[in-house]
């Protein structure tokens, strides 16, 4: 009994200030990604701030302001989140705010081929906020909102799915024709037609079938494009000449290896170097060669160059407890809202995972898309935690009792 009670003081210590009802194997996850990251960030960095002193410290320096703000966002949301929040002026009030922040990123600077940032002057730091990741917890939680626990019925069913859809769209279009960011795009695009096919609403049926069937579509697609018969097809497609690339890069990296192929190139001869155990924390090789977004896009390829496939399960074993946990208090549980919350935020982790690792070892084209909480960005960072903080919420009122 005395060894129970022991037990239960060191897990409640171990939440580090997190709300009574927390999952401790998803917050204990989330540090050790936290941790781990901001290592490797420091690492995979150290190339590049060759001849840039100022580098270094300036990247992990606002790796951990934002480390620090997402664990801030984490509790808050995990204290006061509620089902209520959705239907306040506060929430209404954000929703429309990354809209208008998604259109202001379209407006600027393009940075390798895409608009997505919001560049903030602040002295001599670079600092820059990407909406679109924020756009992806909203979109979420947008679909709970009007979609889930609805018991009425609607005169037409476009007054149920209307309004949620609209939004998605409008998101989805500002990122693609203003922001050129076909990645984020098709990742929103998968996150919320996920989450549609929750609610068991009758009226739901119809687009959920539609959406169901524009997934096995694109999905028919991609086999076809990446089929030794694809290339022919590429062509014909309305993308711009370095998403196109990207795609004859994916499948065979070795024609372009000097241009379009030469960063996937780059990441496989890293995964090749790094073995079982790796050549050592800080020994990349690649790092200090001109290797595009080593610390951002491309970490995981110096994570394995330097620790091996040790680094590798680091990663993975971590983001699989959550998405584990996620998923299996959401098929406990009755509440649609809250399935949707906690399926949306498995499947925001695991739609990020296959397009990183399959972009970086060339299963699938590069889509820029950032491996969360391991890549150098704030944005996805604070993001994913806003997305934990709020999943740990319904979780905490779920064992509280508060719904089913």
């Amino acid at each position: 009994m005395a060894e129970q009670t022991v037990e239960k003081k060191r897990i409640k210590g171990f939440s580090l200030g997190m709300p009574k009802g927390t999952d401790v194997p998803i917050h204990i996850s989330m540090i050790i990604l936290a941790v781990f990251g901001l290592i490797m960030i420091t690492s995979a960095s150290m190339g590049l701030a060759v001849n840039n002193t100022l580098y270094l410290p300036i990247t992990v320096g606002k790796q951990i302001v934002f480390l620090a703000a997402g664990y801030w966002a984490m509790r808050t949301f995990a204290t006061k989140f509620s089902f209520k929040s959705l239907y306040s002026t506060t929430f209404g009030t954000f929703s429309v705010g990354i809209l208008f922040a998604l259109g202001i990123a379209g407006l600027s600077a393009a940075v390798g081929g895409s608009r997505a940032w919001i560049r903030i002057p602040i002295s001599s730091l670079d600092l820059t906020i990407q909406p679109s990741e924020f756009a992806k917890p909203m979109l979420i939680a947008i679909i709970a909102a009007y979609c889930g626990d609805i018991k009425v019925r609607y005169p037409k069913d476009r007054d149920l799915w209307g309004r949620p859809v609209a939004y998605v769209l409008s998101s989805m279009a500002i990122v693609l024709l203003m922001q050129r960011d076909l990645g984020s795009m098709v990742v929103m695009g998968l996150i919320s037609l996920i989450c549609f096919e929750i609610p068991s609403h009758p009226q739901l049926r119809k687009v959920q079938r539609l959406l169901a069937g524009l997934l096995l579509f694109g999905v028919v697609m991609v086999f076809l494009v990446l089929s030794p018969v694809g290339e022919m097809f590429i062509r014909y497609l309305p993308l711009q000449d370095y998403q196109i690339n990207r795609i004859l890069s994916a499948i065979n990296p070795f024609i372009d290896q000097y241009d379009a192929g030469y960063q996937l190139v780059n990441g496989l001869v890293s995964f090749a170097s790094g073995g079982w155990t790796g050549l050592g924390l800080g020994n990349s090789v690649r790092k200090y060669t001109k290797f595009p977004a080593a610390n951002t896009d491309f970490i995981l390829a110096i994570v394995v160059e330097e620790l091996g496939m040790i680094g590798f399960m680091i990663v993975i074993v971590p983001y699989c407890i959550i998405m584990f946990r996620l998923i299996n208090y959401a098929l406990k549980m009755r509440s649609e809202r809250g399935k949707i919350i906690l399926i949306g935020a498995a499947m925001y982790i695991l739609i990020h995972i296959l397009f990183n690792i399959g972009g970086v070892t060339g299963m699938i084209p590069l889509t820029g898309v950032p491996l969360l909480m391991i890549s150098a960005g704030g944005s996805s960072t604070l993001s994913l935690m806003c997305a934990i903080g709020i999943a740990q919420a319904v979780i905490i009122r779920y064992k509280r009792g508060e719904f089913e």
